[in-house]
């Protein structure tokens, strides 16, 4: 038995060299002599008990007694001639091991009578036993036994000779001593008994697993093949760890494992398999040869096809998880990759077992850290490599941890989806959390597995994903070559497209949950970053970890120093930045694409975003709920906020959204490889070009809305600000607080004159931004909006946001807004005035104006400049018509008016003091104050600067009734009862207030009657607020009254002196309008008559009769003293007539 003890090396080698040779029909082939040799191998007679005396022991067969002949031939034989006669070729018959191999491959072990089993059984013992065996290898292979020293060293006649040349094949170079060993091998392998060693390894195990006997009788002895693959199928249970799994012993384990080895290059060899599978390989392989593992290939790339008997399915997926425990089972992978396993030194860890190094998951991960490392792997070996790691992707079962951990899953979700990879998918659609939670355990197993397929390098190793997206690929990435890993990059840009396809969509969202928390596991970006991940990071090889820093924490750290200022110390490199931006924008396409992300809100997620499905909603959702949210969870979305207020661009679906936009007016900062906010910056800025489309728009200012929950939101502020926010606002965080907090700043210091800002340069520049940008929107103004949010729902329902409509309606609708409201928004306007750059609307509307006549106006004198060139004829109708707004707007309160504030700063307190006692402070004056002075400037009693403004706005006013508050408060109903048209002609001639002028006696209402009473007194000061007489007579005043100064009445004096003087001859026109004044004015005494002597003395001094007045009072007072002279004298006399009597 000296042959059976050296079986292991004989077994392990084998396994790795085998090489199928087609049977040997009888035809002269130059290995003849071979032939010779072995068929003329005697058979020993037999005892009476029917026992072979073998070399090696007595063996069971009925065989007749019969002396052999060194010519004996199977073919001779009784027991087997009518099988032979049946079942070979003729010619054939002569060839002793041609007959063997046609006998012994047939389908069905039945077909071959019971006696010619024994038969055939018996020669191939005496075959394996007999010493000449060594004596033709001897001859066979004289040249490569002297070639290979170990075999040339080998002790002769005792089997070690034959050994050794199996061990070496893969060095044999003689064609015959090749075909020999081949030959013998087949033989070998047709019975697990004739494998020296095997049957007394595995015993036990045989007995207790039930997979056979190793008695003669009680199963066919061509029952081999079942006996070896139900011994593989208990060792695969065993690496499950199945319920009710046997512990096979270890050196039955390596008995199996080196049978598995010993058969991996010719599937004929692997008998279950072979006989499992003949119909599918005639079916599927005809065409492929046999040998080096050719058609077990064949066989597995058509597992999973419709044909595919399930029995054979079966007999592979043993074969396939073998090859998972042990990766020389693989002859081709094994051969391929022998010399890149030692220059690597995939199998020198001596931290690990050794059966963890023969893994074929070991394998790959040594294997793929060379080649993502940019090492050389031979083109063969990295082809045999993706073989492999397509099938682990195809089925879940070669992985025992996936079986192991993952039954759970796979029975509650994924059952009867085991073929071409979809019962994997499935589990990654549940270890996303779209379907139920998963077992730590089964997410850890497709970790390891998704690493060890290492997909993300080859897009064609997931079967599934590949036949998905394989039309997508077509359309959108046809300009890739085929499997590049930018394929699968390719099909990130185009998720959400029109192009995407929904089968492809999930697949590849399934699959980059994985990847993306494994950094390695996107290979362009690993290529990129792996030098700046190992010198900022402190990350180890490819397929090692570091609890410190594992791999999802990666890429985080990368992204912190990819967006890091020079000042701030290390950054990465541009290749990797652009990779780290590249991954950055593919997460922000699904929110579960980030694992930080993920695993910090999945409660927030559940509570405030669960019906928002669609694609970037959720972390909108996140973004809007951001001050509910838990504190780790808020982190997370603060920093990822953060992030995109630097780079906008890594919100992919935006950018989608915005590219008319960008193209059109913003492309030249997009080009920029540093955003900086630039891009949002320019997006905000062009919010209401006509290339902007509701997406576009939504997303800009969804963003914006998120910048005023914190000022760190927008970076350019940030960047900006950040010094002079901790140094005058400490403690605040909203970012519409900074801003307000700084701008009272700004303004304090420009009211109080002060030497030098505390506010820096840069950021009352950015400040500057950030006021226009949140006067566009209410809703960028949360204490507004919230005051407002009532009436806005109640008056402005249709009104959308943006382009500050909302709060224009609200202006226009200022008389039925609720207090709160109505403050705020005075508080606002009042800002508003103070600078009207910060009004949005008229900003907007008069646009082109401003450029047209204030191109050097101050931006806080740009409405007064307007108001200036308002009756321009090339002032554009809708900028006269918001200039008119805000006329009226200023004329309802004197602080609304800065001008007029500043010009009249002491006569208000002076002449209008009632009224501001009566009024609260957060109550609009409705005009009161400012009819308050017209009256004063009517009496000539205002300083010349509250005077000048005055006059502006009575002249004003009497051009348009709707710059006079008051009117419009008493007046409204009696302006629609008698002066209609005028009115509905909105021609801002005067020409309603004429009417009322006319309709004096008709007007019912006393507050209405008094304003009209007003506006003659007032038009009694000067001729100019009285337009219609003005126009009336223009040419007069320039022939009579050109060298008379206006103002204080004096050219309406002129005019009626000229009235009434009959050398001057005035226009008709204006001769009219100058009698109606008179008429008017008479009236107007009669029914307002002085309230007061001084009320009287200034009526005689600004009446145009001033003269005569005054002339016949003189009179009056001299008759009065005259007659007092005379009565006196004449009292005096009687007085003294009286004493004398």
């Amino acid at each position: 038995m000296a042959v059976c003890r050296r079986v292991p090396p004989l077994l392990l080698l084998l396994m790795s060299i085998v090489l199928y040779v087609h049977p040997i029909r009888g035809q002269k082939l130059p290995n003849n002599a071979i032939v010779k040799s072995v068929v003329s191998v005697d058979v020993p007679a037999q005892n009476q008990g029917g026992v072979a005396a073998g070399i090696n022991g007595p063996v069971v067969v009925a065989l007749p007694p019969r002396k052999r002949t060194s010519g004996w031939k199977l073919a001779e034989e009784g027991a087997c001639r009518d099988d032979l006669t049946r079942l070979c070729p003729k010619h054939s018959w002569n060839n002793n091991l041609a007959v063997l191999e046609c006998l012994q491959d047939k389908k069905e072990e039945t077909e071959i009578a019971a006696d010619c089993n024994h038969l055939l059984w018996n020669y191939k013992l005496n075959l394996t036993t007999d010493p000449k065996f060594e004596s033709v290898a001897v001859e066979v292979c004289k040249t490569t036994i002297n070639d290979i020293k170990e075999c040339a060293t080998e002790e002769r006649g005792k089997g070690y000779l034959v050994s050794c040349l199996v061990d070496h094949r893969s060095n044999i170079t003689e064609y015959q001593c090749n075909q020999y060993i081949t030959k013998m091998t087949s033989i070998v392998f047709s019975d697990y008994r004739l494998i020296c060693g095997f049957m007394d390894k595995c015993h036990d195990d045989i007995n207790t697993l039930h997979c056979g006997s190793i008695s003669t009788g009680e199963k066919d002895v061509h029952s081999q093949g079942e006996v070896i693959a139900c011994l593989e199928k208990g060792l695969v249970r065993e690496a499950e760890e199945q319920p009710g799994a046997h512990a096979i012993r270890d050196e039955c384990k390596k008995a199996i494992m080196r049978v598995a080895e010993l058969s991996s290059d010719d599937f004929h060899l692997d008998r279950y398999l072979y006989f499992s599978c003949r119909e599918d390989r005639e079916r599927f392989c005809e065409n492929t040869a046999a040998g080096e593992g050719r058609v077990y290939k064949c066989l597995f790339n058509h597992k999973f096809e419709e044909a595919m008997s399930e029995r054979c399915r079966e007999a592979l997926t043993t074969r396939q998880k073998l090859i998972a425990q042990d990766y020389k089972v693989s002859y081709s992978l094994a051969k391929a990759c022998k010399a890149d396993l030692r220059k690597y030194r995939c199998s020198m860890d001596t931290n690990m077992p050794r059966a963890r190094e023969a893994r074929l998951s070991y394998l790959l991960l040594c294997l793929e850290s060379a080649v993502h490392r940019g090492r050389t792997v031979v083109g063969e070996c990295q082809g045999e490599m993706l073989d492999y790691r397509r099938m682990l992707m195809e089925d879940f079962s070669l992985s025992p941890e996936i079986v192991l951990h993952c039954r759970g899953e796979i029975e509650a979700h994924c059952s009867g989806l085991h073929r071409k990879g979809r019962t994997l998918h499935c589990l990654m659609r549940v270890g996303r959390g779209d379907m139920a939670a998963i077992d730590s355990l089964c997410q850890k197993a497709l970790q390891t597995l998704i690493q060890e397929a290492d997909p993300g390098a080859d897009y064609r190793i997931d079967r599934a994903l590949n036949e998905a997206c394989e039309s997508v690929i077509q359309t959108a990435c046809k300009h890739i070559r085929n499997g590049d890993p930018m394929i699968l990059s390719c099909l990130m840009e185009h998720l959400y497209t029109e192009k995407m396809v929904e089968d492809c969509e999930h697949r590849l969202l399934e699959l980059q949950y994985f990847i993306a928390r494994d950094w390695k596991l996107d290979p362009i970006l690993y290529k990129k970053c792996q030098g700046d991940a190992s010198r900022l990071c402190h990350t180890h090889g490819w397929n090692e970890t570091s609890e410190l820093m594992p791999p999802g924490a990666i890429f985080s750290c990368l992204y912190r120093h990819a967006y890091r200022t020079e000042e701030q110390g290390r950054r990465l490199s541009r290749d990797c930045k652009v990779e780290v931006q590249r991954i950055l924008h593919q997460r922000a396409l699904d929110v579960k694409l980030d694992p930080e992300l993920q695993t910090h809100c999945m409660t927030d997620l559940g509570k405030w975003c669960s019906e928002k499905t669609e694609s970037g909603q959720e972390l909108e959702c996140l973004q809007d709920h951001l001050e509910d949210l838990v504190a780790q969870c808020r982190d997370v979305v603060g920093n990822l906020t953060e992030l995109e207020s630097e780079d906008i661009q890594i919100e992919t679906l935006l950018m989608r959204a915005c590219e008319p936009v960008i193209q059109s007016h913003c492309h030249e900062v997009a080009d920029n490889q540093i955003d900086t906010g630039d891009l949002m910056e320019c997006l905000v800025q062009n919010k209401h070009q006509k290339e902007m489309n509701d997406k576009c728009a939504v997303g800009v200012t969804h963003f914006q809305l998120v910048q005023i929950k914190d000022f760190r939101f927008s970076y350019k502020f940030k960047m900006a600000c950040k010094e002079d926010v901790l140094k005058l606002c400490p403690n605040i965080k909203k970012k519409v607080d900074v801003v307000i907090c700084l701008s009272t700043t700004v303004r304090n210091d420009t009211l109080q004159d002060t030497k030098e800002q505390r506010v820096s340069v840069k950021c009352r520049k950015q400040l500057r931004v950030e006021e226009l940008e949140m006067s566009e929107d209410i809703r960028l103004e949360p204490e507004l909006y919230d005051s407002c949010k009532q009436d806005i729902g109640r008056l402005c329902q249709n009104v959308a946001f943006g382009n500050a409509q909302v709060i224009e309606c609200l202006k226009e609708n200022k008389r039925q807004l609720t207090q709160r409201c109505h403050h705020r928004m005075f508080k606002l306007q009042e800002v508003e005035m103070m600078d009207p750059e910060l009004d949005y609307q008229l900003m907007r509307v008069c646009k082109q104006m401003i450029r047209r006549f204030c191109t050097e106006a101050d931006a806080k004198n740009m409405l007064q400049c307007l108001k200036q060139n308002k009756n321009s004829e090339l002032m554009d109708p809708k900028c006269k018509q918001m200039i008119t707004k805000r006329q009226i707007t200023q004329n309802t309160d004197y602080r609304l008016n800065p001008v007029l504030k500043k010009s009249c700063k002491a006569d208000i307190p002076k002449f209008c003091q009632s009224i501001l006692n009566k009024a609260t402070g957060d109550s609009e004056l409705e005009g009161q104050v400012v009819s308050c002075l017209k009256l004063k400037y009517a009496d000539q009693r205002l300083s010349p600067d509250c005077e000048d403004q005055i006059r502006v706005i009575l002249q004003e006013s009497a051009l348009d009734y709707r710059l006079d508050p008051q009117l419009q408060v008493h007046c409204t109903d009696e302006i629609s009862r008698l002066c209609p048209e005028e009115a509905a002609a909105q021609e801002q001639t005067g020409q309603v207030e004429e009417c009322l002028k006319f309709n004096l006696l008709k007007i019912k209402v006393e507050g209405c009657k008094k304003e009209v009473l007003n506006i003659l007194k007032e038009s009694k000061a000067d001729i100019f607020v009285d337009p219609v007489l003005h126009t009336a007579c223009a040419l007069d005043i320039k022939h009579h009254c050109a060298a008379i100064p206006p103002g204080r009445g004096r050219q309406m004096s002129c005019l009626m002196e000229a009235l009434q003087d009959k050398r001057v001859r005035l226009q008709p026109e204006c001769k009219k309008r100058l009698q109606d004044r008179i008429d008017m004015w008479s009236y107007a005494a009669k029914v307002a008559p002085a309230e007061g002597f001084s009320d009287l003395a200034m009526q005689v001094m600004t009446s145009p009769s001033k003269n005569y007045i005054l002339a016949m009072i003189g009179m009056g007072v001299c008759v009065l003293f005259l007659f007092g002279l005379l009565c006196g004298r004449i009292t005096k006399r009687v007085m003294q007539e009286q004493k004398d009597r």
